[in-house]
């Protein structure tokens, strides 16, 4: 007797697009927040100063990274279908991220003293607030019931309050790059607290009795960590080449045209974030391919339209900034910035497919390959062609990301195609023409 048919592919839940449209508008906030910091500051501060602060800015980020290793996730993962261990999870994920958050706060305190930097107190009290990670793990009920309502609103407060604590201090007289760390840094501190107040109540009741370990946790949790870190860290390795190649200067005007790529990528990632759960129990059925393309294939077609709206703008955009114009220099980058973002709209969710299926090696191979890219990249292409060729190594990087990605979940029989629709995948080029030629015409309507 022949097996019955696999059931058919099923639509990607109503409330991931919905918390994806949440997060992103959340996220809108958040990016006008910190894309405001970054405008007041690239005209209050001299040209080295605000590279340097974007520095610490990129640095902060990889640290996040290091911080949650993975645990986020995992705690996801493991809870999604089991909420009677949620309590237990989240408590031994917290020891992991009060370890890791401490030797990260050392770390920092570390390359601040060795470089002798100005103001290194000042960027030691900033890089504690990632111990602060430890409490926004209470998020994780939320994140399995896909409801994204309280953490956006109170991502939305962190970020405003960042934003207002930079302009006192801008009109406090503040001159040095390294007070306005601190003043960003407490936005994000209040973020977490908050979002443990937000959700505390929320988590179920335990069913567990038997405590969960942190090292098993961390074990399960180090591949997928160190690929988030891989990612996290090629996403900003090119501040060690262009600093010392390009000067710091150079470095503030691409950090600015990477902080529009991470504003533009947003739609991505969110959606990415939101649907592991969903992703992870599709699996469970035998259904990952059709749903991650379901998923995939309409954000292409977003990203497209996005990325070629920004390429034949790249030199207004960027002439928002500073008072002389000389950020409109980094438009070359920027355009190469714009295709590796359209390469990140489907290499998002495909890598989180990865993640749902259990492949926690093969998330790890993908990202360690991407950074080793990255690092060849840029050690071959920043001296000849400056922060452009910062800029192409990251193109190439994340198009490694969607191949390595959609090979491993063919391997796993999880082909990222619906049945008869491959051609979705067109989407993404098409919303590219289409965005860049309506680009030129605001631009002719504008006049340049």
């Amino acid at each position: 007797m022949s097996p019955p048919p696999p059931p058919p592919p099923r639509p990607v839940p109503r409330r991931v697009w919905n918390s994806t449209g949440l997060l992103v508008l959340g996220r809108l906030w958040g990016s006008a927040c910190t894309l405001t910091i970054l405008a007041v500051l690239s005209r209050h501060l001299d040209s080295a100063p605000f590279g340097r602060f974007t520095f610490y800015l990129a640095l902060f980020l990889i640290l996040d990274s290091f911080v949650d290793l993975g645990t986020g996730q995992i705690a996801v993962r493991w809870t999604a279908s089991e909420p009677g261990r949620t309590r237990s999870v989240v408590a031994a994920a917290r020891r992991v991220r009060l370890t890791t958050g401490t030797l990260g706060f050392l770390g920092v305190g570390l390359l601040a003293w060795v470089l002798d930097e100005e103001g290194a107190g000042w960027i030691v009290l900033a890089a504690l607030y990632p111990l602060t990670h430890a409490l926004e793990l209470s998020t994780t009920v939320l994140k399995n019931q896909i409801a994204w309502a309280r953490p956006v609103a109170v991502r939305t407060v962190a970020a405003t309050t960042s934003l207002l604590l930079v302009l006192g201090a801008v009109a406090g007289g503040v001159s040095t790059p390294a007070p306005f760390l601190v003043a960003v840094a407490g936005g994000s501190t209040l973020g977490n607290l908050l979002l443990h107040l937000a959700s505390r109540n929320h988590l179920p009741p335990a069913t567990h009795t038997v405590p969960e370990s942190a090292r098993r946790l961390l074990r399960t949790a180090l591949p997928i960590g160190l690929a988030g870190l891989c990612q996290q860290t090629y996403f900003w390795i090119d501040n060690l080449f262009v600093r010392p190649i390009c000067g710091q200067e150079e470095l503030g005007r691409y950090n600015l045209s990477v902080r529009i790529m991470s504003f533009g990528i947003m739609a991505a990632v969110y959606a990415a974030m939101a649907s592991l759960p969903w992703l992870t129990r599709e699996h469970r059925m035998g259904q990952l391919g059709p749903a991650v393309a379901r998923l995939a294939a309409p954000m292409v077609l977003i990203g497209g339209l996005a990325t070629g709206m920004v390429w034949g703008l790249a030199e207004p955009i960027l002439g928002l900034f500073g008072e002389d114009g000389s950020f409109a220099s980094a438009a070359p980058a920027l355009r190469w910035l714009m295709l590796a973002s359209l390469a990140v709209y489907a290499g998002a969710p495909l890598l989180t497919a990865v993640v749902a299926s259990g492949a926690s090696a093969g998330v790890l191979r993908i990202a360690a390959i991407g950074l080793a890219i990255n690092l060849l990249g840029n050690s071959l292409l920043v001296v000849p062609m400056g922060i452009e060729g910062a800029a192409l190594a990251t193109l190439v990087t994340e198009v490694w990301v969607v191949a390595g990605s959609a090979w491993t979940l063919m391997r796993a029989g999880a082909k990222p195609t619906v049945p008869r629709r491959a051609w979705l995948w067109l989407g993404g080029p098409l919303g590219f023409g289409f965005g860049y030629g309506l680009s030129l015409w605001i631009r002719s309507v504008a006049g340049g």
